[in-house]
């Protein structure tokens, strides 16, 4: 709460709250939708096997009125680890599965009687009792703004053509091209008129006062946005399924993302994150000093990228928002903000 009101002070736009297996994401926003008066709140993501659409439509509607209209409303499949092995939800179809969670949210939120009738969901169920409901509370919003999580091809034309923006992660400005390809495919096939796609890139930050990322790289100071890399390029998912190291393989990284993922779910978490290369950390993060900031910022701003979601990296609150107002300066520095 208190980082989201000093990235408020800092001029900020969103403030964004994840969730996996721990605390959720819902809570967490309203915390930060009650404690500030100017900065969006957005779910980045909500797990889509975690809720009913009907309910994530509900939350979506209580969260843009208790914020005055500051809502955005991410929303992801999960892997298939956390989908059936937390939630008990079949992860087989996600493209599907997200299609028709998102074409109910958006019917509830327009108040419209919800009548589907998916491959995945039924509304009301055949044969018994229930019946086509609509909200019972009138939305401040009927189009509060819906982001996805995409990491694969399919599921970035999805994200084109259904969402309002797209949620990245481990985004090298370098490599945006192909994902944005991918974007603009499923926005041609968008029904009727569509607004500019939001692409936010969500990437860690850790800028210092010393020379270059090398020389902060051999201090240990890269150490947490290793370990960072690691968990999604060697333990978000199986060694068959894991799209995260399928995208670190796209950027290049090929055999290193595969002794990652071996060292990773062999248990030796602390050499998987060793085994992250350096290439890696600096494509895909903002390091090294304030002018090395600057010129990325630049480059993602080049590559297509709306907005920049920053990750501060620091053991304390106070070195997190030092973390927050030097990405600040460096953007007020480079213009890439206009």
């Amino acid at each position: 709460m208190r980082l989201a009101q000093q990235a408020e002070h800092l001029g900020y736009d969103v403030a964004w709250a994840s969730e996996a297996y721990g605390s959720d994401a819902v809570t967490v926003l309203s915390c930060v939708a009650a404690t500030t008066t100017r900065i969006d709140v957005g779910s980045g993501v909500l797990q889509i096997p975690a809720r009913s659409a009907a309910m994530t439509a509900m939350t979506a509607a209580s969260l843009d009125a208790l914020s005055g209209g500051r809502f955005r409303l991410g929303l992801g499949v999960s892997g298939p680890q956390v989908s059936e092995g937390w939630h008990g939800v079949p992860f087989a179809e996600p493209l599907r599965r997200t299609r028709e969670h998102v074409d109910v949210v958006r019917m509830a939120l327009r108040r419209e009687e919800v009548r589907y009738d998916g491959r995945h969901l039924r509304l009301p169920l055949p044969d018994g009792p229930g019946r086509a409901l609509r909200l019972s509370t009138r939305p401040l919003r009927a189009d509060v703004p819906v982001y996805l999580a995409a990491v694969g091809p399919r599921n970035l034309e999805l994200a084109g053509e259904i969402a309002d923006g797209w949620l990245g992660v481990l985004v090298s400005p370098e490599h945006l091209g192909e994902s944005l390809s991918h974007l603009r495919a499923g926005r041609a096939r968008a029904q009727g008129p569509s607004a500019p796609l939001d692409v936010v890139a969500s990437v860690a930050a850790a800028p210092s006062a010393g020379t270059s990322a090398r020389e902060d790289d051999e201090a240990g100071r890269l150490d947490a946005l290793r370990a960072r890399i690691a968990l999604y390029v060697g333990g978000m998912g199986s060694r068959d399924q894991n799209f995260y190291n399928a995208l670190a393989v796209r950027l290049g990284y090929e055999q290193e993302a595969a002794l990652v993922q071996d060292l990773y779910l062999d248990r030796r978490h602390r050499e998987a994150a060793s085994a992250v290369p350096r290439g890696l950390v600096e494509a895909t993060s903002l390091v090294g000093p304030p002018a090395a900031v600057r010129d990325r910022l630049v480059a993602y701003a080049e590559a297509g990228v709306t907005t920049l979601s920053v990750l501060p990296d620091g053991r304390t609150e106070a070195e997190r928002v030092a973390v927050l107002r030097t990405v600040a300066e460096a953007l007020d520095a480079s213009g890439a903000g206009s």
